[in-house]
């Protein structure tokens, strides 16, 4: 990379091609006074791309409700953090790797993992899961095979070599992704709350260290590159993609969990070197505690010569940290990351004036305030305009004709959104530790808390086609459809983290999905007291102008307070008795079966009601708690159908149900409905507790058969048969 001066920056433009604007690269010479150098030009384009400032979307962030009684870190820091008691908290946070993840698929998975995870440890927590969420195109084209091959590749290679179980996630399919697939990660950790850290930078004369691996030249301008659209006119750039290796990431976390541990005294601050590099890092740190900062660039460890400046500060490298280090614990810090063989090396000191400076062999290379790198970025209000197709939306629900619903649900339950993932998640080590209690395969993943009889629930969730229909009430349901997922594994959710994906805000239609969805998702979070401790936003997810659906991710824990009320989907035994908590509707528009009988979705969203919503979770979860419940599901993608044959399939039993409805309803995705069993001698119990809101619809058998007579005819489907179709339509 060869350097330009400040006066040839300026006449090349060459700013724009690094994602500023002109007024935005007006507005630094303002704050400096002068024209940036090329290092700084760097460092502004970095820190005020929207993968760093989210300067498109902080300001509909701020309706999100971010505290609560139990919140002990929102957003803000690595990651947010929530109160369980007995002195402990969970930590948790998603991230986003999508385009990584479209252009080099088993690095961009495997370094998004990677990144999670140490913002888990920077907190001072113990990592214990990892979750995903994903998005492809249609596997009937090759391209998307291998992106989902090399994707799942990338988030098991990671996960299973560092130790770090992959409990649980979603994965999705349609033709919107097929340009720009959707990566989310998410990490859990468990954290001694007088452990806690935070990613500061105080105290003058305190000593910045550089922990882990050296930096090389991959990953230069990520952020600068997630912050862009595709375009086939302009090549992706490879080098912008990440290169993992988690054996180092596995020395990192240890060495650094150690270090908070069993020198707590010696740590003043921890980050981790993730999007931007070192110099989001080193700024964001110095800026939170109000410090400036100075840097020898000589000292940075390297792997390749010649890295100049901006390189070094742009560089994402993965497995390194920083640390602000009490200015007499230098040496312990030396000393103990020696141990596990990873470079701890001093390369800079917390200064009082709030200038952020950088030097270079023995030159000045740059000189900013600190806050302008961090705080002065611009916040824009984008234009807004309602999608053309929501304006001519048919209000009327579609109305599926078939023949045979026997039929339409083999046939859905082969739909690649809606077959098991067990071809997936297999490639997962999910045991490791030995604390996953309830593995992939259930509405929630439930892992125990050693030393007592507590245990943690998590899932991810959420539905872009619900979104494209509807982008508020969409919202609301990703919320709601995560918290069903906790209610329905014994749990009382506790928060949320998120990731936007959507494409430009540039775009007043993007920009108007993205401010109705923050609505609604802030809506609902309030509704069911979950507050956002953590998350991020990636936009420009599109191609050529297309962008994909607007697809929040809602990663969700909840506590699950004694181990005796962790519940299942499947079903238990033959007798007990089948209840529908909720009333189903034609809810048609945006589902698997329409989406499958006519090769796409249109149509007003189905109406959803939050008060609803609201009383049947709790309905669930006073049944649990009073020992009611044999198994519970949430209803959702395919409708009551799938949901009673997926309830079949774990323990192989049959089921005979009579609803009073036409057959099509069965595939109807009406919201807020829970399919549970209690046993026959419990029956008369939870009838009196549910009153209207849950209706009995039928028994467990013990035949292999899930019979289901309707108001105009009966499907039978033969159980074996339909799980072994159902469990071999992803394998390859």
């Amino acid at each position: 990379m060869i350097e330009q001066t400040a006066t040839a920056i300026e006449a090349s433009g060459l700013y724009e091609q690094w994602g500023l604007t002109s007024a935005e690269y007006q507005r630094i010479q303002e704050l400096l006074g002068r024209l940036p150098n090329f290092t700084e030009t760097g460092l502004f384009a970095a820190m005020w791309s929207e993968h760093c400032a989210y300067k498109n979307s902080k300001l509909l962030l701020k309706q999100f409700p971010t505290s609560g009684q139990r919140i002990l870190q929102g957003p803000g820091e690595g990651a947010g953090i929530i109160d369980i008691g007995d002195g402990q908290a969970v930590v948790f946070k998603a991230e986003s790797h999508n385009h990584p993840t479209a252009v080099e698929p088993y690095q961009g998975a495997a370094t998004g993992v990677g990144g999670i995870i140490r913002d888990i440890f920077s907190m001072g927590a113990q990592p214990i899961a990892l979750l995903d969420s994903l998005r492809f195109g249609e596997l009937t084209d090759a391209h998307t095979r291998f992106l989902l091959q090399e994707t799942v590749a990338g988030i098991g290679g990671y996960g299973n070599c560092i130790g770090i179980p992959t409990v649980g996630g979603e994965l999705a399919f349609d033709d919107a992704y097929a340009a720009n697939p959707v990566m989310n990660a998410m990490c859990v950790g468990l954290l001694d709350t007088t452990m806690q850290q935070k990613g500061q930078a105080a105290g003058a004369g305190n000593l910045i260290y550089y922990v882990g691996a050296k930096t090389g030249r991959d990953g230069i301008q990520g952020a600068i590159f997630a912050s862009a659209e595709f375009n086939d006119a302009v090549e992706a750039d490879r080098s912008a993609v990440q290169v993992g290796d988690p054996f180092m990431e596995k020395r990192l976390m240890d060495a650094c969990l150690e270090l908070i541990r069993e020198h707590p005294e010696a740590v003043v601050g921890i980050q981790d070197m993730g999007a931007a590099g070192l110099v989001s890092s080193s700024a964001e740190m110095g800026a939170k505690a109000d410090y400036g900062m100075t840097l020898n660039l000589d000292a940075v460890p390297q792997r390749e010569a010649g890295m100049i400046p901006y390189e070094l500060m742009l560089s994402e490298s993965q497995e390194r940290m920083l640390l602000c280090v009490a200015k007499d614990q230098g040496a312990v810090v030396e000393a103990l990351f020696a141990r596990y063989e990873l470079d701890a090396v001093q390369i800079g000191e917390v200064t009082a004036a709030k200038q952020y400076q950088l030097y270079a062999h023995g030159e000045k290379v740059a000189d900013v305030p600190i806050k302008a790198l961090v705080d002065e970025a611009p916040v824009y209000q984008r234009p807004q305009r309602v999608p053309a197709r929501l304006l001519t939306a048919d209000p009327q629900q579609y109305q599926p004709q078939f023949t045979s619903a026997t039929a339409v649900l083999t046939k859905l339950l082969q739909q690649p959104t809606l077959a098991s993932k067990q071809a997936i998640y297999r490639s997962y080590d999910t045991q490791v530790k030995t604390n996953t209690v309830v593995a992939p395969g259930s509405d929630a993943a439930v892992l125990r808390i050693r030393g007592g009889r507590k245990a943690l629930a998590m899932t991810t969730d959420g539905n872009g086609r619900y979104l494209y229909l509807n982008p508020e009430i969409g919202g609301q349901i990703a919320v709601c459809e995560a918290a069903r997922n906790i209610v329905a594994s014994g749990g009382v959710p506790l928060g949320i983290t998120d990731c936007l994906n959507f494409g430009s805000p540039e775009e007043p239609e993007s920009f108007y999905e993205l401010a109705q969805a923050t609505k609604g998702m802030s809506a609902a979070c309030k509704a069911l007291a979950t507050p956002v401790i953590s998350g991020n936003v990636s936009l420009y997810n599109e191609s050529n102008g297309t962008a994909i659906y607007p697809t929040p991710m809602v990663g969700m824990v909840g506590l699950i307070t004694d181990l005796a009320l962790i519940t299942t989907q499947d079903f238990k035994q033959a007798g007990d008795v089948i209840f529908l908590v909720g009333q189903t509707h034609a809810d048609f528009n945006g589902s698997e079966l329409q989406k499958m009988l006519t090769g796409n979705i249109n149509g007003a969203l189905f109406d959803f009601d939050l008060a609803t919503e609201i009383a049947h979770q709790q309905l669930v979860q006073q049944a649990i708690r009073a020992g009611l419940v044999s198994s519970a599901h949430d209803l959702a993608e395919g409708g009551l159908a799938v949901g009673l044959a997926e309830c079949c399939f774990g323990q192989q039993l049959g089921a005979s149900i009579d609803v009073a409805m036409p057959a099509s309803w069965l595939f109807a995705e009406t919201q807020s409905r829970f399919i549970i069993t209690v046993p026959a001698a419990q029956a008369a119990a939870f009838s009196q507790m549910a009153g209207e809101q849950a209706q009995q619809i039928g028994t467990v058998t013990a035949a292999t058969d899930l019979v289901i007579k309707t108001n105009t005819e009966t499907l039978t489907l033969d159980i074996v048969t339909s799980k072994q179709q159902w469990e071999g339509a992803l394998a390859w």
